[in-house]
């Protein structure tokens, strides 16, 4: 007997969630079931849904599911799936409602098993002995990175959407900033390492930087920022940045455009040294036209 602790997964909001980017899978329903009838155009047929924490299906954690579309007079419908340690059994919120609850039997938290490989696995609604709806369930590993942004663009730039990768064209010779945004980033990684062709050398990318003053990334996120120039002898192009995360297990990249004509740069030295001679220059000058003329020659 299944302890109702109820989770109320309404029609809107999954409409909603799923605007934000929150996966679901929509199947077309198959043979009509005993004690109401299906509608036969597509769109109106049921419709199984779920989502994870922060719309994400970990192996090993958390999924609830929700099923609309279902005609009026439904009681009961029972979610199987290779992933899940046991069926999930919906039913409506109150007699008669469109809306769905998920029964979560006792123990049945976490319902995806920790057994099992990531990858996509089907799920499917019963009700009363007919398959009416599926779904597929798609699941990362448990842990694993969720990168959210990873972006690079000019120095002095709020690395937005338009001052930012992939729509930015960096000159060569110009110094970028690199972030990456990751919602579950490795507890014990405080520095992360960018390649890319387009960089004279391997970046470190760490938490806490101060390249990335103005990125309001106060969603939970950690942060890795640095910075660094490109090449001055750059040709034209498109140039991959790459960046392992996850102790090797998460790989991400990013589009970098370059053109133009190569920035100048002008070394401290050389600048301390030009200044230096100018001010001797001066001195000298100066000093000359001070000192006293000699006696005039004899007639």
């Amino acid at each position: 007997m299944f302890r109702r602790s109820v989770r109320v997964l309404c029609v809107t909001g999954l409409s909603l969630l799923a605007g934000l980017g929150v996966p679901y899978g929509i199947a077309a329903a198959q043979a009509p079931t005993p004690g109401f009838t299906v509608a036969a155009s597509p769109s109106k047929s049921p419709r199984l849904t779920h989502f994870g924490n922060q719309g994400r299906v970990e192996v090993g954690g958390p999924v609830w599911f929700s099923i609309e579309g279902v005609p009026a007079g439904w009681d009961t419908v029972t979610v199987t799936s290779p992933a899940l340690r046991q069926p999930v059994v919906l039913t409506p919120v109150k007699k008669g409602a469109a809306q769905s609850a998920q029964v979560d039997a006792p123990d049945a938290q976490p319902l995806i098993r920790s057994d099992i490989a990531p990858g996509t696995y089907r799920a499917t609604a019963v009700s009363h002995g007919q398959v009416i709806a599926t779904d597929s369930l798609t699941l990362k590993a448990q842990g694993s990175a969720d990168i959210s942004r990873f972006v690079a663009g000019p120095r002095n730039g709020r690395l937005g959407s338009e001052d930012s990768t992939p729509k930015v064209v960096m000159r060569p010779g110009s110094e970028i900033v690199v972030l990456l945004a990751d919602y579950q980033a490795a507890p014990d990684e405080e520095s992360l390492t960018v390649t890319s062709k387009a960089f004279t050398k391997p970046l470190a990318i760490k938490k806490d930087s101060s390249d990335a003053p103005s990125c309001k990334c106060d969603d939970g996120t950690s942060v890795y920022a640095g910075h660094t120039a490109l090449r001055d002898n750059l040709p034209a192009g498109t140039y991959e940045l790459t960046v392992v995360s996850h102790h090797g297990q998460s790989t991400s990249t990013a589009q970098l455009k370059v053109a133009g004509s190569p920035e100048r740069h002008y070394r401290p030295w050389l600048i301390t040294g030009a200044a230096l001679l100018v001010t001797a220059g001066t001195a000298f000058a100066v000093i000359r036209a001070r000192r006293p003329k000699g006696p005039a020659p004899a007639p």
